[in-house]
C-alpha cells in the first residue's frame, strides 16, 4: 500500500491511501497496553449464556494486559418490561418514580456479568451509577450528565480490577436517582472514557457495526468501515439506533475514538472519527426511517411577533423535545404552525397543548402519529449540488408525498406517511448506490 498521507494521533495511526480512505485502521503503533472502555447493551447480556460469553471476551482482553472498564446496560427487554408494569399501575406514573423503577434493571446486570468474571477467575468489582460519582442535573428520565469523579474508578483499576459500571443511571444533588433517557448507557460509557482519558471506547451491540440503512430493511445494505462525527450523530438523531444521539455530541466534543462492533464475533465494526477530506467524496452514506415521531399542527394561530416564542418557551419548559418546525404563509392575519414530537412525548405534548392553544387564542390542535421521518445523511452534500432533487425525484418516483422538509449541511429529512417508510428507505438506499462498495 503507498502511503500518499499518513496522520498520528496520540499512539494511533490513521492511514489513507491512493485512492480510497482506508477505515480509520486503528493501529497500536506501540506494545504498551491500553485503557479500554467496553460498552455492553441489553441484548449482549440478554440472558445467563450472553453474559457468559461477555465475561469471556473481557477476560481475553484483561489476559492480554489492558486495563478495562465495563459499562452494561439492563438484560434483554428489562427496561420495556418495568414500563410495561408501570403502565399496568396507571397511564401517568411520576418520572422520579419512573426512574427509581428503571434504573435496577442495570444494576441485575452489573452484578451477574461481575459473578461470571470471577467465575473464571477475573477479579472484577460492580457499581452503580452514583457509586462512582456520575453526577446529574435535576431532569428525570432524561438527565444530563454535570459531572463524574471516578475516583472509585481508577482505584479499583489501579489494583487491577475488571470495573463493572451500570449504564443509564446518575443521581442529581438532592441524591435521587436519576436516568440519562433511551440508549443512556451510550452516553455513560462515552462520558466514562473521556473523564478517564481511555485509549478506545468500544460499544457492543447485536450488529456488526454501523450500516448504510437498518439491514432488517434493505438486504444490500453495506456495512461501513468508517463514518464521521457529524454523520454519526445525524444518524443518531433520525432513528438510527446504534448509537444514542447525545452520546455522540460528547463524543464528537471531546474526540472520543469509538468502535462500533458486535459482542458475538471478533470481526473489526465502525470506527467512528473526525471528518477528513477523503469521505467528501462520498455523497450519502446512510438512509434512515424514524416512525417513532408525531406531527402537531396548531390551526388558525394568530400571526404577530412573540407568539412563536411564547409557544415553544412553554413546551421547552416542561423538557418536550421538538423536531421539525413549520408554519404556513399568513392568511388574513392567521397561520397554521406544525412541529414534530417523539411519540413518547406526546401525551404530555398534549396537555400542554391545551394549555397554549387557549392562550395565545389558536383555534385548535390536531395531532398525527401516523407519520415517519425518511432521512439521508452525508458529509459529502457539503460539496454537492442536486441532493436534494434526487432524493425528491426518488420519492416522487412511488408517488410518495412529502408533507415537511428539514435539512442541514449534511443531512435533509422528509415527512411522510408511515406506511411509506420502508419503501422510501429501500427506494433511497438504492438511488444513491448506497450497496456498492467505495
Amino acid at each position: 500500500m503507498t502511503l500518499l498521507d499518513c496522520q498520528v494521533v496520540g499512539n494511533k495511526i490513521l492511514i489513507q491511501n491512493n485512492r480510497l480512505f482506508l477505515a480509520f485502521v486503528v493501529i497500536f503503533i506501540d506494545m504498551e497496553k491500553h485503557l479500554i472502555v467496553q460498552k455492553y447493551g441489553g441484548s449482549s447480556v440478554a440472558n445467563i449464556d450472553r453474559i457468559k460469553n461477555v465475561a469471556s471476551r473481557i477476560a481475553k482482553y484483561k489476559k492480554q494486559g489492558h486495563k478495562i472498564v465495563v459499562i452494561v446496560s439492563a438484560l434483554g427487554d428489562t427496561t420495556d418490561e418495568l414500563l410495561e408494569l408501570a403502565g399496568q399501575i396507571t397511564d401517568k406514573p411520576s418520572d422520579r418514580e419512573l426512574d427509581m423503577l428503571i434504573s435496577t434493571g442495570e444494576q441485575v446486570s452489573v452484578a451477574l456479568l461481575a459473578m461470571a468474571l470471577h467465575k473464571i477467575g477475573i477479579g472484577a468489582i460492580s457499581f452503580t451509577g452514583p457509586q462512582v460519582g456520575i453526577i446529574t442535573d435535576r431532569t428525570h428520565t432524561k438527565a444530563k450528565i454535570l459531572k463524574i469523579s471516578a475516583d472509585r474508578i481508577k482505584e479499583q483499576v489501579e489494583k487491577g480490577k475488571v470495573v463493572i459500571v451500570a449504564g443509564f443511571q446518575g443521581m442529581n444533588a438532592d441524591q435521587e436517582i436519576t436516568t440519562l433517557g433511551r440508549g443512556g448507557s451510550d452516553l455513560t460509557a462515552v462520558a466514562i472514557a473521556t473523564t478517564l482519558n481511555a485509549d478506545m471506547c468500544e460499544i457492543y451491540t447485536d450488529v456488526e457495526g454501523v450500516y448504510t440503512a437498518d439491514p432488517r430493511i434493505v438486504k444490500d445494505a453495506r456495512k461501513l468501515s468508517v463514518i464521521s462525527y457529524e454523520e454519526m450523530l445525524e444518524l443518531a438523531s433520525l432513528g438510527a439506533q446504534v448509537m444514542q444521539a447525545r452520546s455522540m455530541e460528547v463524543a464528537k466534543k471531546y474526540s472520543v475514538p469509538l468502535h462500533i462492533r458486535s459482542s458475538f464475533s471478533y470481526k473489526e465494526g465502525t470506527i467512528i472519527s473526525k471528518e477528513v477530506k477523503a469521505m467528501e467524496d462520498v455523497l450519502v452514506s446512510g438512509v434512515t426511517a424514524n416512525k417513532g415521531e408525531a406531527k402537531v399542527t396548531i390551526c388558525d394561530v394568530p400571526d404577530r411577533p412573540g407568539i412563536a416564542a411564547k409557544i415553544f418557551t412553554d413546551i421547552a419548559e416542561h423538557d418536550i423535545n421538538v423536531d421539525m418546525i413549520i408554519q404556513n404563509i399568513s392568511r388574513r392575519g392567521y397561520t397554521d404552525l406544525s412541529f414534530t414530537v417523539p411519540i413518547s412525548e406526546l401525551n404530555k405534548t398534549k396537555d400542554v397543548m391545551a394549555r397554549i392553544v387557549k392562550s395565545v387564542k389558536a383555534k385548535g390542535v390536531v395531532y398525527n402519529n401516523e407519520i415517519a421521518k425518511v432521512s439521508i445523511v452525508g458529509v459529502g452534500m457539503k460539496t454537492h449540488s442536486g441532493v436534494a432533487a434526487k432524493m425528491f425525484g426518488a420519492l416522487a418516483s412511488k408517488k410518495i408525498n412529502i408533507d415537511m422538509i428539514s435539512t442541514s449541511e449534511i443531512k435533509i429529512s422528509c415527512v411522510i406517511n408511515k406506511k411509506y417508510a420502508d419503501e422510501s428507505v429501500k427506494v433511497l438506499h438504492k438511488v444513491f448506490g448506497l450497496s456498492k462498495e467505495r
